[in-house]
């Protein structure tokens, strides 16, 4: 069943968001609050870890946070440290198997673990791991680390996680829980996906984006640095492991589309950068209009931005429902229009006869913009024009989003003349690549950001024949 709170279809899915508390008498149920904040970043499934008394207990499932958890469940969860997920499949398939946190039991001690990215060289290690007697529960990447980890124990985890890490290639994000109660925090040394670390009345905090610090009232401390390795354990926090010092690869799609705008990540502000966006947007290609609007909840920020720059009227123009549950009746065929109209709703007497632009974020399978547009004029808008706050997109990624094959991407198939014509436009713009790195407000942006799906120069190189990133 269509999930109502995901995004639209034909839009770019988030990958995952991680959180973990640690020694903190609520541990569980602040975790669950962290992962409610970090619910757009993935609504497949949601889980969460806790260690007590030498023992890992793992609740998860399939569906929204609220959906997975609820008083009776949380207050089973007992312990003072605790790990959780919020999945949106890259790899691996949209099954329990592969829900997060991922928990395994060797020599009598257990681990578990929670992930956010993809490893682009899955395939030859986990033939490799299988080739020497290893065993998969599951199909997703996330499953490799801890084969890697356990299978170097013999040194101690300090060794055995820098030689885990030492073997992945790609982005990832890793919050780890412990037998002997240890939180660690890891990021790959490119630093493709945000993590940082957050502290609560003494209590150490790991998350994916700040808005999740700021729900449960914990203070930022910092970014962990690219190809960290974090040990939170009774003595404080330690570092036991950086990379030698390599490209940054941020991915500026997070900035884009996928982080909330009240987070701060890799030191910036989405908000800000959003809006800034849109400012240059409004300077790179103006038009006559009568107004500015997004459709929600995608391009608002850059819409005030394009606003604001151009001295355009903002609207919401397009009204969204906010009360779709996921037990929303499905209409039958005869009324397939009905389930885009429960959703989003335009303004008619606001729209009728005038010149619209459209602010969005991305154009990424056309399906959905196209549908749109077509709403308007068949309410009688005179003029629909369109301006986009990033590049086109017209490579795959293959660092933890799901358009990973170029077939999916509508701007590789089509020049700028005819997707205008397809979307039904009287015009269409796209951010300069030039003009997204301006608006980033970072002195040397082409040395810090990944901007691969946009220009297809990959910072982490990939086995081309198995771009499709499934192990199954």
């Amino acid at each position: 069943m269509e999930d109502p709170f995901a995004k639209e279809p034909g839009r770019p899915r988030d990958e995952c968001g991680v959180f973990g508390v640690y020694d903190h008498p609520e541990a569980a149920r602040l975790t669950y609050f962290g992962l409610y904040a970090l619910q757009h970043r993935g609504q497949e499934s949601a889980g969460i870890a806790v260690f007590r008394d030498g023992c890992i207990q793992v609740h998860k499932n399939m569906g929204l946070v609220h959906d997975v958890f609820n008083d009776r469940t949380l207050a089973g969860l007992t312990g003072r440290t605790a790990i959780g997920q919020v999945r949106y499949s890259t790899t691996g398939g949209s099954t329990l198997a592969n829900a997060q946190p991922f928990a395994v039991r060797h020599r009598k001690r257990s681990y578990a673990v929670a992930h956010n990215g993809n490893l682009v060289n899955a395939h030859t290690l986990r033939n490799e791991l299988e080739a020497s007697g290893s065993i998969f529960q599951s199909t997703m990447d996330t499953e490799i680390f801890l084969h890697l980890l356990v299978k170097n124990l013999d040194n101690g985890l300090e060794e055995a996680l820098k030689a885990a890490v030492e073997k992945l290639e790609g982005a990832f994000s890793f919050i780890l829980l412990t037998s002997e109660g240890e939180m660690v925090g890891i990021k790959d040394p490119n630093s493709f996906r945000p993590l940082c670390l957050g502290k609560l009345n003494g209590n150490f905090v790991l998350a994916s984006e700040t808005c999740a610090l700021d729900l449960v009232g914990a203070e930022f401390v910092r970014e962990l640095d690219p190809g960290e390795i974090v040990i939170i354990d009774k003595n404080g926090v330690r570092t036991i492991h950086r990379a030698k010092a390599g490209r940054c690869s941020f991915c500026i799609f997070e900035f884009i589309y996928f982080a909330r705008p009240d987070s701060n990540i890799f030191s910036h502000n989405v908000y800000t950068m959003r809006k800034a966006m849109g400012k240059n947007l409004a300077l790179e290609k103006p038009v006559d209009a009568d107004l500015v609007m997004p459709f929600p909840d995608s391009g608002v920020y850059a819409g005030l931005g394009y606003a604001e720059a151009s001295g355009i009227p903002f609207e919401m123009a397009m009204i969204r429902n906010h009360y779709v549950g996921r037990t929303f009746i499905q209409p039958s065929q005869s009324m397939r229009d009905f389930g885009v109209r429960v959703k989003l709703n335009p303004v008619r007497d606001l729209l009728r006869g005038k010149r619209v632009i459209i602010v969005e974020d991305s154009i990424i399978r056309g399906t959905t913009a196209r549908t749109r547009v077509k709403a308007l004029r068949d309410i009688g808008v005179k003029e629909v024009h369109m301006r986009v706050s990033c590049p086109p997109h017209r490579h795959p990624c293959h660092y933890g989003i799901d358009f990973s094959s170029r077939g999916e991407l509508v701007a590789a198939q089509k020049e700028m003349e005819e997707l205008t014509r397809f979307l039904g436009l009287d015009s269409l713009h796209y951010l300069s690549l030039e003009g997204l790195l301006a608006s980033t407000g970072v002195e040397k942006p082409g040395d810090m950001f990944c901007c691969a799906c946009f220009t297809g120069e990959y910072p982490v190189l990939f086995d081309k024949d198995l771009s499709k990133n499934c192990l199954e």
